[in-house]
């Protein structure tokens, strides 16, 4: 089997070229706005659901970026807003979700894509890298369910939430930070989607596993061995995230809600990942 470069993400048209397997009306008329959406997953996403027919709202902290992928996005004629905000700030969360609501007159699916990470030694993880940290990926994700949650039930319109994550049930050394951050978001989602059900609204997340991105290059290199330890020994791609939420969005996933989707290749069941690299002491001579 020939080698992914672990560091090539899918280009845009790239992007634009992938075959689809989906209705290309599939979304049409409908509203996604989508939290991190120039990044990686991120612009996969915006694509997809764009391609789909749906309204893209992008949001994330940096205008460049975002004014980048919506010139992107229009040269396939996808209407994409773009909204930039933090999603740490609750005061930014509750007025975007206002004004897309207000100026697009509905909000039909919020994924939370936004997220951050960095990885480092539990003893040397100061309070403010903490911090950072858990209040991206498990705060902004509630601010943003809450909001869009309080949107829909006040308008009397179902709903539907994705929140994008990390695999569960095992240890995350090297990144305790997210592992705390996103299990609390998993949490949420089982929690929201009993309480919410009685409004319409589906909660669900996706474990996404090693994907190739240039992302990747942050992490030293004793960590790439475990890059593509899954059962199917290789890395995944944000294509596979993008239709993974496409079909948590779409009708077929109506009755699909409180789950956790596995984007794994496999490694949710069997597979290392060491984002510092695997520590003497856990070695074996087979390795």
């Amino acid at each position: 089997m020939a080698e992914r470069d672990p560091y090539h993400s899918h280009t845009f048209e790239e992007l634009c070229a992938l075959p689809l397997v989906y209705h290309d009306k599939l979304f049409a008329d409908q509203v996604v706005l989508i939290t991190g959406a120039a990044g990686g997953i991120g612009t996969a996403m915006s694509v997809l659901f764009g391609r789909l027919g749906a309204t893209v709202v992008a949001t994330g902290r940096t205008d460049s970026s975002l004014a980048r992928l919506a010139a992107d996005l229009a040269t396939i004629n996808v209407a994409c807003e773009t909204v930039t905000m933090t999603v740490r700030d609750s005061d930014a969360v509750a007025a975007t979700i206002e004004h897309v609501a207000s100026s697009h007159g509905r909000i039909d699916h919020v994924i939370n894509n936004a997220g951050g990470q960095f990885s480092a030694e539990a003893l040397d993880i100061t309070p403010k890298g903490w911090a950072a940290v858990v209040e991206t990926n498990l705060y902004g994700t509630w601010y943003m369910m809450q909001e869009a949650a309080r949107r829909w039930v006040a308008d009397e319109q179902s709903g539907n939430i994705i929140n994008i994550s990390t695999i569960q049930g095992r240890a995350s050394v090297g990144i305790p930070h997210t592992a705390a951050a996103r299990a609390g978001g998993v949490a949420l989602t089982r929690s929201l989607a009993v309480e919410w059900a009685p409004y319409d609204i589906r909660v669900n997340s996706i474990a996404v596993g090693v994907v190739a991105s240039e992302g990747l290059q942050t992490y030293p290199a004793e960590a790439k061995a475990s890059f593509g330890h899954n059962p199917m020994r290789r890395l995944g791609d944000v294509w596979d995230v993008a239709q993974g939420a496409a079909y948590l969005a779409s009708p077929a996933a109506d009755f699909i809600t409180g789950t956790h989707l596995e984007i794994t290749g496999g490694e949710h069941i069997w597979g290392e990942y060491w984002p510092l690299g695997k520590p003497d002491y856990f070695q074996t001579t087979h390795d």
